[in-house]
């Protein structure tokens, strides 16, 4: 009662009177991480709670599970229990599985989840090694936690494809704000698990966020290819080996040192691609259309591809995020945006025309028409055949939105 003298009821409520939703923490053990009672054999009992309490989301942890795990079967039917008292409540509860990775929930949890973790925890570093999580690949039974971004996304990239609309892997909460990146570093981090159809989860204190955090925390045009109806994670096409670290490139003590290129179908036949740059240094990064079209050039079958030979419009994805004066006049409480304006490309508002209200159109429909908070800004086209191609920063991300203009033209090169 000290700490919530009025009820979890109505705290709940003050929270969805501010348009927000209410979310609760508990775990498939005996405890909680923390060493709280945790829902194990309680599930029906804690989900009628849950639901009377007005909760919305549930994130379900995995410690003192008092060995229930070791097969795809235990840890399914262990998390199924709750699944089914959540869903015989009636109330919509949204189910986060955080399980960590074990057994293989990317095989088995679409059916009863609505999230599952596929690794060990996230911490605030980029790159940096941690004996405390020891593997490097999806494949591991001892997953840890103090998980580099860069460590997460390594292990993620085989499992996107298990992800789909309705549920998805979690690449865990975003460290965006908490010091210990850099502001590319930052960007990148938001970028892929973005892009990676990961749950959007800020893991900052937003009463003290800085105006570079907000600005990356609300970069619409990321959060649209998030947010596609299509549901389609990228796939990783190529990556490239960390080169031969020397006194003139070893500017950081910690670099995995890859570079990668990423590329994803979008709703109404858009196209997401992304250049990551895990070295010390400025690379220039390249991709021909046959890398972009990776999917539809190799199926196997002799039918022609009709994008290779097609003209697309290129959409920088970070090219419109909010400048710090403009998140700073939102953090300090000198701008508004009016009601029932989706965004602020044709408004008079002093606020900047990225900012966008996904609850007057939503991300999908904006799209369609057109919203350039969404879209980016257009820096070039790729002619049919061509090679796109851009200079990424040290441990940085390019993001880029492609748009058919549906042309036959031939054109051998174009460069951003």
């Amino acid at each position: 009662m000290t700490k919530f003298p009025s009820g979890i009821p109505s705290l709940a409520s003050q929270i969805h009177s501010m348009g927000l939703g209410f979310g609760m923490y508990s775990s498939a053990g005996k405890y909680t991480c923390a060493q709280y009672a945790g829902s194990l054999g309680m599930e029906k009992q804690d989900a009628q709670t849950f639901a009377y309490w007005g909760v919305d989301y549930l994130k379900y942890d995995n410690c003192y599970n008092e060995g229930q795990e070791g097969t795809a079967l235990i840890s399914y039917n262990r998390y199924k229990a709750m699944s089914d008292a959540l869903n015989a409540t009636g109330r919509p509860i949204l189910y986060s599985m955080c399980q960590w990775g074990q057994d293989n929930p990317w095989d088995w949890a679409q059916t009863i989840a609505n999230s599952w973790r596929m690794s060990g925890d996230i911490y605030d570093s980029f790159d940096r090694p941690d004996a405390r999580c020891p593997c490097t690949t999806y494949e591991c039974s001892l997953q840890g936690f103090h998980c580099s971004v860069m460590n997460i996304l390594n292990k993620a990239a085989p499992i996107l494809n298990k992800g789909q609309p309705g549920a998805w892997n979690d690449l865990d909460a975003l460290e965006v704000g908490n010091s210990g990146m850099t502001d590319d570093e930052y960007k990148t981090h938001f970028s892929m698990w973005a892009l990676a159809r990961s749950p959007l989860i800020m893991g900052t204190d937003i009463t003290t966020m800085t105006p570079s955090t907000l600005s990356i925390y609300s970069n619409a045009a990321i959060i649209a290819i998030n947010q596609d109806p299509l549901g389609l994670p990228v796939t990783r096409v190529w990556q490239t080996p960390s080169p031969p670290r020397n006194a003139s490139t070893d500017t950081a003590t910690y670099t995995a040192g890859e570079t990668s290129f990423w590329t994803g179908q979008l709703n109404g036949g858009d196209y997401v691609i992304a250049f990551l740059n895990g070295g010390p240094m400025s690379t220039m990064m390249s991709a021909s259309m046959q890398n972009i079209f990776i999917d539809l050039v190799t199926t196997g079958s002799n039918a022609p591809v009709p994008q290779l030979m097609q003209t697309w419009d290129v959409y920088d994805l970070w090219a419109n995020r909010m400048s710090d004066g403009s998140a700073n006049a939102i953090i300090i409480g000198n701008a508004t945006l009016p009601t029932n304006v989706t965004s602020m490309a044709n408004s008079t508002s002093a606020m900047p025309f990225q900012t966008y209200n996904a609850t007057v159109m939503s991300y999908a429909d904006g799209v369609a028409a057109n919203d350039t908070a969404l879209l980016g800004v257009k820096i070039t086209t790729i002619g049919p055949m061509g090679t796109v191609s851009a200079v990424v920063p040290r441990h940085g991300v390019a993001v880029y939105r492609l748009r058919s203009q549906g042309g036959a033209g031939m054109r051998k090169r174009d460069e951003l």
